[in-house]
């Protein structure tokens, strides 16, 4: 007998461990594996976008938190002892025993909410007793795990709504069109009833029994003192769901292009402004018809407030259902040449190293690197340029002339700190091209770049003088971060406060020029920094605005790269650039940072600092750095009769009839095209017959430059072509003779052009005036 009750009591023991180890073990790391929709959110949690899951169910990532309203009435409808039960509640079982006898089949299975939630993890199982059985064990193995609210999170994020429809995020946009927190008590009283019975009452289908369903949830609300009689009596008069609505698609692009960085199946919680994206999008399609008249079917509109860094619009490409023409590329983050958009972060860095002033004149002529010969847009010339109306204006061969004298391995340097990635040769690729567009930039990478320039100058004052570390960091500006911290500040900034905002004062006050016809259409009373930008044939088409709150970057031109006539950042970006920031409200202006500028006057002329024969000065605020820039070279000191017909010297004339005068001088090419433009430009008059002559040559080459090379083909005959060179002469009425090689060609008069007919190499070209003056150059002919 003793034997008997040990072995008795030894088996209820190993009974009661397996049962333990059982409990302990009988859930899953994981209750849920199956994949998750991919969902966009806005910055106040209205949905922008979603991808399927891969099973092809709607099903959101699960979320938190259950919301109130859905709660009630689920715990109304479900499990009203849900919070006074451990996984099972007794009595219920009980009465479903006793229904289940009595009417000799399953009629009621008394599952919790809990239960239901293993049910779903373990796929809807047979609903037999064995089953039931353990169903019951890990419910309340799953009430230690996991707290009441969490369960319930669990429920609403697995629950079946019928058709593909998981879950109570995806079953309240598919249904309502809304999120779940705006449902109202009847909405949230429907879909707390759909699991119950998904495929017998899917919405559209028996109406009368959804109702009714419904309905009895909302009386217990009422009776239960949750809702008063009138939200019991209009809830029940709203109508029921019917076809599901399509699940919005408004920043498609920027979900893809999440999926692709950090994977699908994610929530993704961003920065971006909902009625912003929305109205912008819908002003970019209101454009689209005019664009694809000229064939131009692709443009990228993104928008970033300035202080936080944040982006508030994403439109990744313009919309087209059938995608003919590319639509799906992700524009904002493509590659793209890019034109005349990065000029202003050179004209920042020249005034920040004190290597020019704002207005500082710099050429604008005919002009040849090696085999590179830069032209301005329009095809003109104006011989000399102010700084900032060359930025404005947009003038290429003034750029080129500022970034060689920068030296583009440091402007390469510059970009890569302003955090530019697709840089992706050594600077040597890309030489002086760099600044017309030979490298390629992202609508990305550059609105981030002028939002850090705009960013850093507003911060100048709030942080008294202070840069701040993450200025021109772009990694946090898509994903809502949220919470603060205390900056880091950076002593040695890429450019500073008092560039930038000369930067800005130039794109702001200077005029644009004839080729950008109605640009003061633009112009409003809100005041915005605002750059065009357009590639070599046409292909791409930029502009980029700021304000103290906003910078706005706009793109248009075609994905695969085909060019279109008309098709500039002035004619197709720009109105697309003002028509969105008339979207954006409170619009200020940079204040000026006084502490990082000097007061100082400069040439009224050449915009230099005043040299001692600068004859009218301008006293205008520079960057610090303007304080070592170098002196006017432009005014020179020289002695006239008193008509200032002739200039004198001492060996023709006596000084009582020498007239000093300090007189603004170009260099003869610079002064050709300069007059053109300038009638009130005064040539340097001519030496006395008697006094001969001090001075330099008067005599300049156009075209080609010293030491150029020309390529020449050859015609049909094997003969070369013919080459025209172009010189100037200070006296317009001067006559040149020509040689080449020692051999005459011929002479000019007014205009100087010569036809030559070279052979393959080295030749030298000879111009003499009537005076004697010379000019002797060397050229190379290489046949192509």
């Amino acid at each position: 007998m003793n034997h008997l009750h040990k072995f008795k009591y030894k088996s209820v023991w190993i009974f009661a461990m397996a049962f333990f180890v059982y409990f302990i073990f009988c859930l899953p790391a994981t209750l849920f594996r199956k994949p998750c929709s991919t969902i966009l959110y806005a910055a106040n949690g209205n949905l922008l976008s979603a991808q399927i899951a891969q099973d092809g169910q709607w099903r959101f990532p699960m979320r938190d938190t259950v919301p109130v309203k859905f709660k009630e009435c689920l715990l109304r409808f479900e499990d009203k002892h849900f919070y006074h039960h451990s996984g099972v509640y007794a009595p219920s079982i009980l009465r479903a025993i006793k229904q289940n006898i009595s009417q000799q089949k399953v009629v009621s299975g008394a599952s919790t909410i809990t239960m239901q939630v293993v049910r779903l993890s373990r796929n809807n199982t047979s609903r037999s007793v064995l089953e039931k059985t353990f169903e019951m064990i890990r419910a309340m193995r799953l009430e230690w795990r996991f707290t009441k609210e969490e369960i319930l999170a669990l429920y609403a994020a697995n629950a079946p709504y019928g058709g593909n429809v998981v879950g109570i995020d995806a079953a309240a946009w598919r249904y309502f069109g809304r999120k779940p927190e705006q449902l109202s008590w009847a909405e949230s009283a429907t879909l707390a009833v759909l699991p119950n019975a998904p495929s017998l009452i899917f919405p559209g289908k028996n109406q009368e029994l959804l109702l009714a369903k419904r309905n009895r949830v909302l009386k217990m609300l009422f009776d239960d003192g949750h809702i008063d009689l009138q939200t019991f009596e209009l809830s029940c008069l709203e109508s029921l769901p019917q076809k599901p609505f399509a699940l919005p698609q408004t920043a498609q692009h920027l979900l893809n292009t999440l999926t692709k960085k950090n994977g699908k199946g994610k929530r993704y919680n961003t920065t971006i402004d909902y009625n912003l994206q929305i109205l912008a999008a819908e002003r970019l399609q209101l454009t689209m018809p005019q664009l694809e008249a000229n064939l131009v079917h692709n443009a990228a509109i993104m928008v970033v407030e300035v202080r936080t860094g944040n982006v508030l619009a994403y439109i990744g490409n313009a919309h087209d259902a059938e995608n003919k023409y590319g639509n799906m590329v992700d524009i904002i983050q493509a590659p793209r040449s890019t034109g005349s958009i990065l000029k202003p972060f050179l004209y920042a860095a020249m005034l920040k190293d004190g290597l020019m002033l704002p207005n500082s004149l710099l050429p604008d002529v005919p002009i040849q690197f090696d085999n590179f010969a830069p032209q301005n847009y329009a095809e003109t010339f104006d011989g000399a340029v102010p700084a900032s109306r060359a930025l404005s204006r947009s003038l290429n061969v003034p750029a080129v002339v500022m970034l060689k004298e920068y030296g583009y391995p440091r402007f390469y340097h510059l970009l890569q700190k302003l955090k530019f990635t697709t840089l992706t040769k050594p600077a040597d690729h890309y030489g002086l091209s760099l600044i017309l567009g030979g490298a390629e930039g992202s609508l990305w990478d550059i609105t981030h770049a002028y939002a850090g320039m705009s960013r850093a100058l507003v911060n100048y004052s709030e942080y008294n003088g202070k840069y701040l570390e993450n200025n021109y960091d772009t990694q946090h500006t898509i994903a809502n971060q949220g919470g603060k911290s205390l900056p880091a500040f950076n002593p040695t900034p890429p450019l500073d406060a008092g560039s930038i905002w000369c930067t800005y004062k130039a794109l702001l006050d200077v005029n644009r020029p004839d080729t950008e016809l109605g640009w003061d259409a633009y112009s409003s009373s809100a005041p915005i920094a605002w750059k065009t930008g357009t590639s070599f044939g046409n292909r791409d088409a930029w502009a980029v605005g700021t304000t103290p709150e906003y910078v706005v970057g706009v793109w248009v031109g075609n994905a695969d790269g085909q060019g279109r006539p008309e098709l500039t950042g002035v004619t197709a970006a720009a109105p697309i650039l003002f028509d969105i920031f008339s979207l954006l409200q409170h619009r200020s202006w940079f204040k000026t940072p006084y502490d990082d500028l000097v007061k100082m006057p400069v040439c009224h002329e050449s915009g230099m600092r005043c040299g001692m024969y600068c004859t009218a000065a301008d006293t205008i605020y520079t960057p610090l750095g303007g304080a070592h820039s170098a002196s006017c070279t432009f005014h020179q000191l020289i002695y006239t009769d008193e008509f200032k017909t002739h200039r004198l010297t001492t060996n023709c004339a006596k000084p009582n009839e020498m007239v000093k005068q300090h007189w603004f001088v170009l260099p003869a090419v610079q002064e050709y095209y300069y007059k053109a433009r300038h009638p009130e430009y005064a040539s340097l008059p001519p030496f006395a017959a008697a006094c001969g002559s001090s001075e330099s040559s008067p005599i300049g080459l156009i075209y080609p430059k010293s030491d150029a090379t020309i390529f020449i083909p050859k015609n049909l005959r094997q003969e070369y072509e013919k080459v025209v060179i172009q010189a100037t002469h200070r006296d317009a009425h001067a006559t040149l003779y020509w040689h080449l090689d020692n051999e005459f060609l011929g002479e000019t008069r007014g205009i100087h052009d010569m036809e030559i007919h070279p052979m393959a190499g080295k030749h030298t070209l000879t111009l003499v005036d009537a005076s004697g003056e010379s000019l002797i150059k060397v050229i190379e002919i290489i046949e192509r």
